[in-house]
């Protein structure tokens, strides 16, 4: 029996190619055994479970046996492609890419390109990454704060008012209709909802100024066209209105007693708590520490980790799995598709070459994004810094409920579009950028 010929070419670290035939012989062999191995297990209808014959087999599920030994073929010649290259399944990465498939009565002639995983030195890291100086926080900005604290824990009560204005609250029972059909979510009985929050949609608070206690009125609004609820974004909705009620919230001093209710019990009770003062203080301190925070994260979302990342794939330069970069070349591929207009759509369909342009314009992207990869991940060992599965699950569990969706629908969506490790990866370099940036800035 003739065997399949492999030959194979190291193109640089991270790139080779393997090329040869696989005869039909080897393709028959392959037919044959697992026809022999099913025959023994197989139970067909007129023959006892393991008697079934081999032709049998062979016959009735001809198709099936011929792709499963055409993928053991393939798998059998990719393993010797990677022996030849003197490589362990540790050190390729990915799914070969098939760039030549000939199939004849003779075999099949077959080339592969085959990731491998790069190795490269990382040093002086600190250097890619950005420092800066932040402004103290001004003691106008915690007094704002403290108001913003005080206002959401006053109680709300009765205002007196006999109409309704905005800053007060209106609590409504309200449904929801589009062509005349309520809509899922759209209904709620004794609803509080402060006027001029901008917590509905545009057109919703406004339309409820100067309504009485007892009054009914419809209103029209527009959901917007990014609205998280897709079958509702864009859609002109009414809505049937009664004011229940016309609340406001009272106003709250704040002082010791204020601070003290905002902490545990023990804390409260702690003698240095007891002085004219403290506690207050103390909630200011703590108020400023969090403000501080809340800048550096934004200064840090805003601009460093991308200008951090840049200066990091700037500074670091080794070869790339070609099959890596066309994966992510076809992530940002179908990503670009699905903003574009049918108009585009369509013109792209009846033209190869433009398609084939627009898929190769991904290809500096899909480099980069892989490239900072392969850093972001020795830098997280290098670092010890680590996201665990359970931490993957929260985030999406809270972004689906923050934007309506039902949490464990998308999760399992992730799940069954293996989307799961993208996830990830991308918390991983969130978390490592910031440890960095941290590290350079003496953040603890």
């Amino acid at each position: 029996m003739n065997t399949t010929s492999v030959s194979v070419n190291r193109l640089d670290n991270a790139n080779a190619t393997a090329s040869g035939n696989i005869p039909k012989d080897v393709i028959d062999s392959h037919i044959e055994a697992l026809a022999s191995k099913y025959a023994k297990t197989m139970k067909i209808d007129g023959f006892r479970r393991g008697k079934v014959p081999v032709s049998l087999v062979k016959d009735r599920y001809k198709q099936n046996l011929k792709e499963e030994s055409r993928q053991k073929s393939i798998d059998d010649f990719y393993a010797k492609a990677i022996s030849e290259l003197k490589l362990e399944s540790k050190d390729v990465i990915g799914q070969p890419l098939i760039s030549k498939f000939d199939e004849s009565e003779s075999g099949i002639d077959i080339e592969l390109k085959i990731g491998i995983t790069p190795t490269f030195e990382i040093d002086n890291i600190m250097d890619c990454i950005p420092t800066f100086t932040l402004d103290g926080v001004e003691d106008s900005k915690v007094d704002e704060r403290l108001e913003q604290m005080a206002k959401a824990r006053a109680p709300i009560v009765e205002s007196g008012e006999s109409e309704l204005k905005d800053g007060l609250i209106a609590n409504i029972n309200f449904e929801g209709f589009i062509d005349d059909i309520a809509f899922d979510g759209g209904k709620a009985e004794h609803f509080d909802l402060l006027i001029g929050s901008g917590q509905f949609i545009a057109g919703f608070e406004e339309s409820l100024v100067g309504m009485k206690v007892g009054e009914d009125r419809e209103i029209n609004v527009r959901f917007p066209d990014d609205y998280q609820a897709t079958n509702l974004a864009g859609k002109d909705a009414k809505f049937k209105v009664k004011l229940n009620a016309i609340k406001k919230r009272e106003s709250v001093k704040i002082d010791d007693a204020f601070a003290k209710s905002l902490m545990s019990k023990e804390e409260a009770e702690k003698e240095e708590n007891q002085k004219e003062g403290a506690a207050l203080s103390q909630l200011r301190e703590r108020i400023k520490k969090e403000l501080e925070i809340e800048s550096r994260t934004k200064l840090y979302n805003e601009k460093l980790k991308e200008e951090a990342l840049k200066n990091i794939a700037d500074k670091y330069s080794f070869d790339l799995p070609n099959n890596i970069i066309e994966q992510e070349m076809n992530v940002l591929f179908n990503n670009e598709l699905s903003t574009l207009p049918k108009e585009k759509l369509d013109e792209l369909r009846d033209s190869k070459d433009k398609s084939k342009d627009l898929f190769e314009a991904q290809r500096e992207k899909a480099s980069m994004s892989v490239k900072v990869t392969f850093i972001i991940d020795r830098l997280s060992k290098q670092e010890k810094v680590s996201v665990e599965d359970n931490e993957v699950f929260q985030t999406i569990y809270y972004d689906a409920m923050m934007s309506g969706h039902n949490p464990q629908e998308v999760i399992e969506s992730y799940r069954k579009n293996n989307l799961l490790p993208a996830v990830k990866m991308a918390m991983i370099e969130d978390k490592v950028v910031t440890h960095l940036l941290n590290k350079k800035n003496g953040v603890e």
